[in-house]
């Protein structure tokens, strides 16, 4: 598996959660973005999103789906 980088600005450290949002003046109710945390970053993304009504839930990455394959 390929290493996820946690998506605070200017963080490098392995990602170990995905927050899952939803901005609904932008996206439909069923469509989730994900940002991605480290532990140290979580809980700050997290009340980021919920700050503004957009967080919907944090799951461990390795409970993301896979990345479509784009080749053989």
């Amino acid at each position: 598996m390929t290493e996820i980088i946690c998506s605070s600005k200017g963080c490098r450290a392995q990602a170990r959660w995905a927050v899952r949002w939803n901005n609904p003046r932008l996206h439909t109710p069923d469509r989730r973005k994900t940002w991605v945390a480290c532990t140290d970053h979580r809980e700050h993304l997290e009340g980021f999103l919920a700050a503004r009504g957009f967080h919907k839930e944090t799951v461990p990455v390795e409970d993301l789906d896979p990345p479509e394959s784009n080749g053989p």
